[in-house]
């Protein structure tokens, strides 16, 4: 379809769970007498994975904390979105159906994100589409976080594997974040922006090669565009 490969970022592109995560770092910030707002999270935390959230949310609040703290941060916040995860995670529209119709075109889907991996591995349950997705690169894979571009780095090592360098280096990146776009351009992969977080001109402005209203957007016809378009 269209592309060799795709390396989908998970957060804000295949499910609606910002306002799980959300949830989940009020729960666990409220006991150190933080509360986080909605505007806050959206505008400064979002692109980070949850390492590098606590690490900014402590530092915005005067209380830098050490690694060790912020681990036991982290490992406080997994079980807390688990929890609020599984009666209140979505997949977005059609998403589920668009990877599996990649796979089904023999064309490798890998996933990048800054999640943790069982909270990805989650996800893609809901969404029934497990089988469809050859390889994850989640947050305890990489040492930075987006836009770092190690996990994207990781990932076409992952398809050199599968499919060769040359073929790997041409796949298709979709994100929703700026500092995700940011990683893959550092990568040197195209990336197609979904603005289900930012708006278009924050996107493109990012580096997006393009950017569609929603995941449900994204159809053959419109890959093979952007394919021909990257060609030429």
């Amino acid at each position: 379809m269209a592309f060799p490969a795709y390396l989908f970022d998970y957060n804000g592109v295949l499910v609606d769970d910002e306002r799980v995560h959300f949830a989940a770092f009020r729960e666990i910030l409220a006991p150190l007498g933080i509360e986080m707002s909605q505007a806050d999270y959206w505008e400064r935390y979002l692109g980070f994975d949850d390492v590098g959230a606590f690490r900014a949310v402590l530092a915005d609040n005067g209380r830098p904390g050490s690694e060790a703290e912020i681990r036991a941060l982290v490992e406080a916040k997994k079980p807390a979105y688990l929890r609020l995860a599984k009666t209140a995670l979505r997949g977005f529209p059609k998403a589920g159906e668009l990877l599996r119709q990649i796979a089904e075109t023999g064309s490798p889907v890998g996933i990048v994100s800054g999640a943790l991996h069982d909270e990805i591995a989650l996800g893609l349950e809901v969404l029934g589409i497990t089988d469809c997705v050859k390889f994850i690169v989640a947050a305890e894979d990489t040492r930075e976080s987006k836009p770092d571009p190690e996990g994207y780095l990781i990932g076409i090592q992952k398809l050199t594997m599968l499919i060769g360098e040359s073929l790997a280096k041409q796949a298709l990146v979709v994100e929703d974040s700026i500092s995700g776009i940011e990683a893959a351009v550092s990568a040197g992969i195209s990336c197609l922006a979904v603005a289900h977080s930012y708006e278009c001109g924050a996107l493109l402005r990012a580096g997006a090669v393009e950017v569609v209203d929603k995941i449900s957007d994204i159809t053959p016809e419109i890959l093979e565009r952007l394919s021909a378009k990257l060609r030429s």
